[in-house]
């Protein structure tokens, strides 16, 4: 049997060739995704690794617990920390470590690196070991800065150069004095690194005589171990924390791998996906090869082949099959691998030099996927051809489906359909991330339940196409017959487009719905015609608002200052506004009472308000963070939204009590609107710094949406896989059915059909299949689409669904150009049939 297994898969591997193109997709998704995820993590491992060359041990700040009515506080490393660190018993030297926010500006004030990677730090004394010069000195003074030797080739700059940074708002113009290498993993990913002299960089970033960080290197002999026991001994108890370089490195790479997991998670979910769509492929393809080879297997249970001996010739038929998709699909991931790796850095992103890692877990999962996937999409076609008894499979060459197995399977289909539907209804109605498993529950129970009952869709559906069909003469009433002949197969090669279509429905429907939302929130929740704020979310200097306030034009402005407190025993964030102006600014929805805000009087948000038992009139006492306390009264409750939040009172009041204010936005309301004009103004009035961002409410809703279009887009690309390995499903299942009619495709031709009418029947025959999947992939796509949105509502008020109709018609014609496409080689096969052998033919 098993020699007899192989003579069929070298006598069909035409036929199978498809199937093994569909499995060798999936499984080069897989593995290409652990290849690149691997490399790169491994690579940045590597690189943040030799960071910590120069530390020994770390010495931090503990960081106090918030406790009853006191805001905890993170305790300052003083020069007098660092100098005991020093003069520890092994230590060789301690360095004071500060860093902070530094934007670095190109020769055409653009932003390098992106804002959320552009850091800021001090370099020791006149001779860093942690950061080499290539070139130059020592920065010294305010009006000297030291750069990356990366930022500086990729934006031209040398030394003596005069480059523009921004710290937390104002301008600063310093003079490059030193280039710089460093193993830093940011500057490695792309980011910008910019050093100042110590004394500098601690009055920049609002950390004077102080550190963030004390870097002890130990004396030959001394082991980290002993040095931290020391320093243990030697510092403040309860203020400072120790850690030694061997566990801050492994700590990162830990870091590492668990950032690259969700991106490995995510890819492997889209291979998932294009192999699930295989199974359907595979599937269809034995379950026609073992109705061709119905005589064959019969000839072979007469002889004395027992049912399991049938069954594991299929399976091993289907071993080999998945292990050259397997063993191909390796390869062709390795190089997905390489690709996506020189892929990032076409597109700018700089990653860290390392080798390429293909483990032995890639090289198993590969083959195991591979191998376990053709054989268990191939196990019930294989059961199913040990059933036929060999008398009536010697008389018939197709064994056709009892009226019992169909209505058991309309039952369980309609079965699986309900529940699906009813768990995903019940989701609905739940709230937040509680809703989330159930919601996919009933999404996979659905796709289930319509893959089962999709042969008795096929008819209806496709009927509904019958008067289209007509306009093609013969060939559209043969096509529309041939599609619902094995309703089964059509439903086999329909569902593989459906899952593809259905996911990407659903993506659209969300990103379309939710752009929808923001910008009704954006609308009626902000009355400002300007919000300003930093590029990478850090908070604004109070300069800021000050500038703004007296740009002409500007008519009100108000910061949003945040603020710790503890109120009832819970820490609660505080938003400090401008209380005479923050009225004009914003325009929330107000439950009770009046948006007044000044003095003690506070406005708080509905769900703070619940939260606390609260309403229009409540006094509550508020603990702030210098350890003060004072009394405020609710004036108002106001619906709130991502964009508006929280408890707000005047910064009047708020300010005296914080150490170190800052701001995360600035409203700006002007006497003339939202212009170009204003908008130039306004960023030169903040000395056009590119690390502040000047954005009117479109601006804002563009710059979430290009969020949502980015990730739509990705989608998209990851889901295009499927599409593929479903058009190989449709090329497969027409270029079989084309063999299995080869008699009678011979007749057609001997009464008068020509080869256009053939081609243009197969064809016909194709799209109608394609648009079936379609159809039911969009109309499912909806329907998640819609139910996904009703769990997301009850965050965003403002949510409504929105149906994106030009996409869904742009998916249909997609679905009909598969359909074309993927009927080129049959047609072109089924037109070349010589008639009279094809009559002849079996």
């Amino acid at each position: 049997m098993f020699r007899t297994a192989l003579r069929n898969v070298l006598a069909h591997k035409a036929r199978l060739l498809m199937t093994v193109l569909a499995v060798m997709l999936g499984v080069a998704f897989v593995s290409g995704t652990l290849v690149f995820t691997n490399t790169i993590s491994h690579a940045y491992q590597q690189s943040s690794a030799k960071g910590f060359d120069q530390v020994d041990v770390a010495v931090g700040p503990r960081a106090q617990e918030d406790t009853g009515d006191k805001v905890g506080r993170t305790p300052e490393l003083t020069q007098a920390v660092l100098d005991t660190s020093a003069k520890v018993p092994g230590a060789a030297s301690a360095t004071g470590v500060v860093q902070g926010f530094t934007a670095i500006a190109d020769k055409k004030g653009k932003l390098i690196g992106g804002g959320f990677r552009s850091e800021g730090g001090n370099y020791w004394g006149t001779k860093d070991a942690r950061y080499p010069l290539t070139s130059g000195h020592a920065p010294s003074g305010r009006n000297e800065v030291a750069i990356d030797s990366e930022t500086a080739r990729r934006a031209g700059y040398r030394v003596g150069d005069t480059v523009r940074l921004s710290v937390d708002g104002p301008v600063l113009t310093p003079t490059i004095v030193g280039v710089f290498t460093t193993d830093d993993g940011n500057v490695a990913a792309g980011g910008s690194l910019a050093l100042y002299d110590t004394a500098t960089a601690q009055q920049l970033f609002g950390k004077p005589g102080t550190y963030d960080e004390i870097d002890v290197k130990a004396a030959a002999g001394t082991s980290q171990t002993a040095l931290k026991a020391a320093l243990d001994q030697a510092l403040p108890k309860g203020t400072t924390e120790t850690t030694t370089a061997r566990r801050l490195a492994d700590d990162q790479a830990k870091a590492i791998s668990a950032s690259m997991s969700g991106l490995k998670q995510g890819l492997l979910v889209f291979a998932g996906i294009a192999l699930f769509v295989g199974t359907f492929i595979i599937a269809n393809t034995f379950t026609m090869l073992v109705a061709q080879r119905t005589r064959e297997l019969a000839l072979l249970r007469a002889v004395g082949a027992s049912r399991r001996q049938v069954t594991r010739s299929v399976l091993v038929e289907a071993f080999v099959v998945g292990a050259i998709a397997a063993v191909t699909g390796l390869v062709a991931g390795i190089g997905i691998g390489i690709g996506l790796r020189s892929l990032m850095g076409s597109l700018g992103a700089t990653v860290p030099d390392g080798p390429l890692v293909i483990t032995a877990g890639t090289v198993l999962s590969a083959l195991a996927v591979g191998i376990l996937i053709t054989m268990l999409a191939a196990w019930l076609p294989g059961r199913r051809a040990a059933k036929i008894p060999p008398v009536a499979a010697m008389s018939s060459v197709h064994a056709q489906a009892t009226a019992k197995s169909l209505v058991l399977r309309n039952t369980l289909g309609a079965l699986f359909s309900a529940a699906g539907v009813a768990i995903v209804l019940a989701a609905t109605s739940m709230s937040g991330s509680s809703g989330q498993a159930p919601m996919g529950l009933g999404a996979v129970l659905l796709i289930i339940g319509v893959f089962i009952l999709t042969p008795l869709l096929s008819r209806p559906l496709i009927a509904a196409s019958a008067p289209v069909l007509r306009i093609f003469g013969i060939s559209g009433k043969l096509a529309r017959q041939n599609s619902v002949r094995n309703p089964r197969r059509t439903a086999a090669t329909a569902s593989a487009l459906m899952i593809g279509l259905t996911l990407i429905t659903g993506m659209t429907v969300m990103a379309g719905s939710l752009q929808k939302s923001i910008d009704k929130m954006a609308s009626s929740a902000i009355s400002a015609d300007y919000v300003v704020s930093m590029a990478n979310g850090n908070p604004l200097s109070p300069d800021v608002a000050e500038k703004l306030a007296a740009t002409s034009g500007v008519t009100a402005t108000s910061p949003l200052r945040n603020a710790a407190s503890r109120i009832d025993g819970t820490t609660e964030y505080l938003t400090g506004v401008t209380g005479k102006a923050i009225g004009r600014l914003t325009d929330p929805t107000v439950d009770s009472g009046t948006f007044e805000v000044g003095g003690s009087r506070v406005v708080v948000d509905d769900d703070t308000a619940k939260s606390h038992g609260w309403k229009a009139g409540s006094v509550f006492t508020a603990h702030y963070e210098d350890g003060r306390a004072a009394r405020l009264t609710v004036s108002g409750v106001y619906e709130g939204n991502e964009l508006i939040q929280g408890i707000m009172l005047d910064n009047a009041t708020l300010t005296p009590h914080v150490e170190d204010p800052a701001d995360m936005q600035v409203l700006v309301k002007t006497a003339d609107g939202t212009s170009g004009a204003m908008k130039d103004r306004l960023e030169k009035a903040l000395g056009t710094n590119p690390a502040i961002k000047v954005q009117d409410k479109q601006d804002l809703s563009n710059s979430i949406a290009s969020m949502f279009t980015l990730i739509l887009n990705m989608v998209y690309g990851l889901l295009a896989m499927a599409v593929i390995v479903a058009v190989l499903g449709v090329i497969n299942t027409l270029a079989m059915s084309v063999f299995e009619r080869s008699q009678e495709i011979g007749m057609l031709r001997a009464i008068g059909l020509d080869r256009k009418a053939v081609k243009r029947m197969v064809r016909l025959e194709s799209v109608v299949i394609s648009l079936f999947g379609g159809v039911l992939g969009i109309g499912l796509g909806v329907f998640f689409g819609w139910a996904a949105g009703e769990l997301l509502g009850a965050h965003l008020p403002t949510y409504e669904l929105v149906l994106p109709w030009t996409r869904m018609a742009v998916f249909l014609l997609l679905a009909a150009t598969v359909g074309v496409l993927a009927a080129l080689w049959p047609a072109r096969r089924a037109a070349g049939l010589n008639m009279l052998s094809a009559i002849h033919s079996e």
